[in-house]
């Protein structure tokens, strides 16, 4: 079922107007300053605009390489760094927390949390860490298997560490925790899992939690936490809270400290079909929504929700700026967040209500919002059931956890957007304890190729320069395929993103003029920031493909050749060099032929039933894609395919043991499907038949 777009957005108008936000840091640069930046988006919030302006659109051709860290684990690097006192502190998957003097890349301690690897199963979108947080003499790291651990600075030995999750569950940390004055902030992913959402807070100097506010309703019969529990319960039918429920805050925070609130983002429901999870429909409070929140107390204060009755994994969990914005000629304090479902939202972040919502990407599942309501304007064809129908954008939504940036001085919101498109099908019978999202991930073959093959055709990405007051795009800078990093912007008039073509580039805040790019051996999709020692501008980011963009339509990316991972720092008249691109870079693993298909139907239909509910989340749905391209495996790996999935050698890289649900019969019939997949796409994807 091929559903009608919106038409693409027309360019925007020019803003008049604008003050920014509060608690920017003094933007005087005198010799032998240094200015930090020691919380993910730098300041509460979270604007990742920098006062910094040493390095300008006139002078950033200068910008060479100061410093550059191999980092160790090949997965996706999503992290921003923090800098305080002249120090780097960065975190790799794994959480491994690594500090370096700022200024030369000496390394100054090393601590790895020592994650058990079983838990790089439970971690839906790789086994990434988002950031850090520093506050006094600590450096805090929220790690993969629920502990939240306060370092100290200097020797990056444990102050505290307390364990925020029941491991019991699905639970995982990947977001960075954010510290409002003697609090320290966490939230936690696992919805695919099938967990019940909530963010904590806690005390910055010994660890002792002060509240929990949870997202959505538990179990009626043992009474509800709050009244906005017992609020929320009402758009609930059915058993939900068997199935966790969702909303979980695995990323955006930001904290207004003028209005004493903080406001969360809150994710998808757990199971993805609302049918599976809320059989009689509702709202499902507080799914896909932005929550304010009492700093002091946790206390529900308002929420907005993005997309009622979410069911399309829509989360509302990408990054809060708070801003003022002079809007009808008054001044309006107001949260701005751009979703995975495609809107960008402008909210009155003292209230909640809703001040404006357009669409920054072409999207089919809503036609607008109604300002009367607040509520999406639905495409009734988009709430599918069993058979597959094209939605847009996907579930890697139309922007997702890569970070935008705003500019007080501009006026402007530089966003990473993605134009997506996905095949969404309910299962037609639903077992928690076999496939957690509800969703079917094979059948009906003829419309997922012919969803799938729109898909590859119409899928893009672009940097945007947004206007929030007009709702209209400024200028656009438009790249091959989707899957460039986070923003940073400058007082300098300069944007920074790593792009899809191994390059890290630099753009006029004000037009969007390339003024800058530099071949970096691998995609930056982490957000850079900047800072300054000893009154010299340096500029840093994580350098390291994978994650979420890495999961979904791996094979357009077959010409993407990567050397490792690294920490990259920049600074005007850098000098040094990245090494040669080593040769296995040059080869591209998609190129394996796949052995001959030989088992029968019935194995295959098994090891397809399996796949889905066992890998589609990580490899793609009718395994196209995701972390690895599994019809394209090598020899090797078919060799080793049973030690893999059922004795975890490849536990280190996140694949962990599989043992515990598939037998040995089982995982044989998903090889077999994967070996069956593979040729009967080999001859479309290569022009050549397998032997």
């Amino acid at each position: 079922m091929m559903m009608l777009l919106r038409p693409a957005l027309a360019a925007g108008l020019m803003l008049a107007g604008l003050s920014g936000a509060s608690g920017q840091t003094d933007n005087s640069q005198a010799p032998g300053q240094s200015v930090d930046w020691q919380n993910t988006g730098r300041t509460y919030d979270e604007q990742r605009f920098s006062p910094l302006s040493q390095i300008h659109a006139g002078n950033v051709g200068q910008l060479g390489l100061a410093w550059y860290a191999d980092l160790t684990t090949d997965r996706g690097q999503e992290a921003t760094p923090v800098v305080a006192d002249g120090v780097l502190y960065n975190v790799e998957p794994w959480n491994i927390v690594t500090a370096y003097d700022a200024a030369t890349g000496r390394q100054l301690w090393r601590f790895d949390p020592q994650v058990p690897l079983r838990f790089g199963r439970l971690a839906c979108c790789d086994i990434v860490s988002r950031g850090l947080a520093y506050s006094d003499g600590k450096v805090f790291v929220g790690t993969l298997d629920g502990r939240l651990i306060a370092l100290d600075g200097a020797s990056g030995e444990p102050v505290w560490s307390i364990l925020t999750v029941d491991n019991s569950e699905g639970y995982t940390i990947t977001g960075a925790p954010r510290v409002y004055g003697d609090k320290v902030l966490i939230g936690n992913g696992g919805a695919e899992i099938g967990v019940r959402g909530y963010v904590s807070a806690y005390d910055a100097a010994t660890g002792e939690m002060l509240w929990r506010w949870h997202t959505v309703p538990g179990d009626p019969a043992l009474g509800f936490e709050n009244d906005a529990m017992a609020i929320a319960a009402v758009t609930w039918t059915g058993e939900w809270w068997h199935r966790g429920g969702g909303g979980t805050v695995w990323d955006s925070i930001s904290y207004d400290e003028d209005l004493g609130l903080v406001y969360i983002g809150t994710g998808n429901g757990s199971p993805w079909v609302q049918h599976w999870r809320s059989p009689g429909g509702g709202d499902n409070l507080y799914l896909a929504s932005i929550v304010a929140l009492d700093v002091e107390t946790g206390e529900y204060r308002w929420h907005y929700q993005t997309v009622p009755g979410e069911q399309w994994d829509y989360t509302a969990t990408q990054n809060m700026i708070l801003a003022d914005l002079m809007i009808d000629g008054r001044l309006r304090q107001v949260l701005m967040q751009a979703p995975k479902n495609g809107f960008f939202y402008v909210l009155d972040r003292a209230t909640g209500e809703l001040i404006s919502a357009e669409t920054i990407a072409p999207i089919n599942w809503a036609t607008g919002i109604d300002m009367a309501t607040g509520r999406p304007i639905e495409n009734p064809e988009a709430r599918y059931g069993t058979i597959p129908v094209m939605v847009s954008p996907g579930a890697g939504g139309a922007h997702n956890w890569n970070p935008m940036a705003f500019s007080p001085q501009t006026g402007l919101a530089y966003i990473p957007v993605t134009e997506t498109y996905m095949a969404y099908a309910a299962a037609e019978e639903y077992d928690p304890e076999v496939g957690t999202l509800g969703t079917a991930w094979s059948g009906h073959d003829d419309i997922r190729r012919e969803i799938a093959t729109y898909a590859d055709e119409h899928s893009k990405g672009w940097l945007s320069a947004w206007d929030p007051v007009t709702q209209t795009e400024r200028w656009r800078v438009p790249y091959a395929q989707k899957g460039s990093g986070g923003v940073l912007v400058t007082a300098g008039n300069l944007v920074f993103q790593g792009t899809i073509g191994t390059t890290f580039a630099a753009y006029r805040a004000d037009t969007g003029e390339k003024v800058w790019e530099m071949p970096v051996q691998n995609v930056p999709i982490a957000a850079p920031i900047t800072y300054m020692v000893d009154g010299v501008q340096y500029v840093a980011v994580n350098a390291g493909w994978g994650g979420g963009l890495a999961h979904v339509e791996r094979n357009a990316y077959s010409d993407l050749l990567l050397g490792p991972p690294r920490l990259l720092v920049f600074r005007l008249g850098g000098e040094a060099q990245l090494p040669p691109m080593p040769a296995e870079s040059f080869v591209v693993p998609e190129l394996n032929p796949p052995p001959p298909a030989t088992a029968d139907a019935e194995t295959v239909a098994l090891g397809e039933q399996l796949y889905g509910q066992n890998c589609a989340l990580c490899h793609g749905t009718a395994a196209r894609g995701g972390v690895k391209d599994l019809r394209h495996m090598s020899p090797e790996t078919h060799e080793a395919f049973a030690d893999i999935v059922l004795g975890g050698s490849l536990q280190a890289n996140g694949m962990a043991s599989f043992a515990d649900t598939l037998s040995a019969s089982q995982a044989a019939a998903v090889h077999a499907y994967l070996i069956f997949r593979a040729n009967e796409d080999w001859n479309a994807d290569t022009g050549r038949e397998a032997q």
